[in-house]
């Protein structure tokens, strides 16, 4: 009779339980865009490996060849297209400029960070000298760094995401339980859906200046114009889909929601939201998505402080480094869309995933 080595037994153990953890861990990798990384610890672990590295080639060799070819092709032909600036700048320009701003942002924070300290040291020798009434708190007045402007441009699109999901999501409901309703809503998002932020900037900017009238308020005027048309812009994926949603419930649910005599709070809550959460988080990844485009535009006509400004101001200034830095400013807000997608679909995941754990 063969012995059977208790050592193999365990390496088998051993290896099942990675195998169960990295499987358990898969649609979390996938949420974050990591989704060859399950593949990858796989075949490490001698699970098909044939199988597995092909699928490593799949998700992560060719989206990296696919860039590689597209940076080989961009400085090919960028040096052959002249412009009022110069040739249009190729892979190795934009990056000398994404890292002279990198220094740039380092070398004002510095400079911020000294004069927030000798403001400190002032006020406390005043207060010690028992002159406490002279003590002021003055604002930096230094021009924003390019981290700063990027600060300010996700700071106003979740402010106005934020107002559209406070407006669509109730809307929403309310257009999915009732048809009444939901014929009154219909005409307003068919005719107001489709109008560009372009044409929606002028008249929130006149309404701002006009209700907005102090210059020392909580926000700037520039901030609330662009929020607001933001708000404007995203707020309508939201809404149809979360009135999609509402609507397209199970009516056995409805019928059940009656027969237990549930309150309308009670069958909001219970009810209509779960069932309806895959839909409403369509809409509002659809709606941060279709906001972060239209801040761009946005900032550009209301001088907001942040990446739109960067690329209208960069576009007036006419130097030779101006267009690299434009180019710097399109990636940057590229990878930003693409992370706040990513994370909308993590907080999708997070709510709606039953058995990710």
């Amino acid at each position: 009779m063969t012995a059977i080595d208790p050592n193999a037994l365990t390496d088998t153990a051993r290896r099942d339980r990675w195998l169960t953890r990295i499987q358990g861990a898969d649609k979390w990798l996938t949420v974050l865009g990591l989704g060859w990384a399950t593949p990858l610890a796989k075949a490490a672990l001698g699970e098909s490996p044939r199988s597995n590295l092909g699928d490593v080639w799949r998700l992560l060799g060719v989206p990296l060849l696919a860039i590689a070819a597209f940076l080989v092709l961009w400085g090919t032909l960028a040096p052959q297209v002249q412009t009022s600036l110069g040739a249009v700048p190729g892979p190795t320009a934009v990056w000398t400029e994404a890292v002279n701003l990198h220094q740039d942002a380092v070398a004002k924070a510095a400079k911020e960070a000294q004069f927030l300290d000798r403001l400190e040291q002032r006020n406390a020798r005043l207060i010690e000298a028992g002159r406490g009434d002279e003590v002021r708190a003055i604002a930096y007045t230094g021009a924003p760094s390019y981290y700063d402007q990027i600060g300010t441009s996700i700071f106003t699109v979740f402010f106005g995401f934020l107002i559209a999901t406070a407006l669509a999501v109730p809307l929403g409901i309310l257009a999915g339980l009732s048809p009444t309703a939901n014929a009154a809503l219909n005409p307003i998002i068919q005719i107001f859906k489709p109008v560009s932020p372009l044409a929606w900037l002028p008249i929130v900017t006149m309404i701002v200046s006009a209700v907005y009238a102090t210059n020392d308020g909580l926000f700037a005027k520039s901030f609330l114009t662009s929020a607001i048309t933001v708000t404007l812009c995203s707020l309508w994926p939201t809404l149809i889909n979360t009135a999609l949603g509402v609507a397209s419930i199970d009516k056995d649910l409805i019928s059940v929601s009656k027969v237990l005599k549930m309150g309308t709070w009670a069958k909001i809550t219970k009810l209509v939201l779960p069932s309806a959460l895959p839909l409403i988080f369509t809409g509002l990844r659809l709606s941060l998505g279709v906001g972060w485009m239209v801040l761009i535009a946005a900032e550009m006509l209301a001088q907001n402080p942040g990446l739109g400004k960067f690329v209208w101001d960069e576009f007036q200034n006419g130097s030779s480094q101006s267009l690299a830095k434009i180019m710097v400013a399109v990636f940057t807000i590229g990878i930003i869309g693409f992370l706040l997608d990513r994370l909308m679909y993590a907080i999708q995941a997070a709510f709606t995933f039953t058995n990710h754990r």
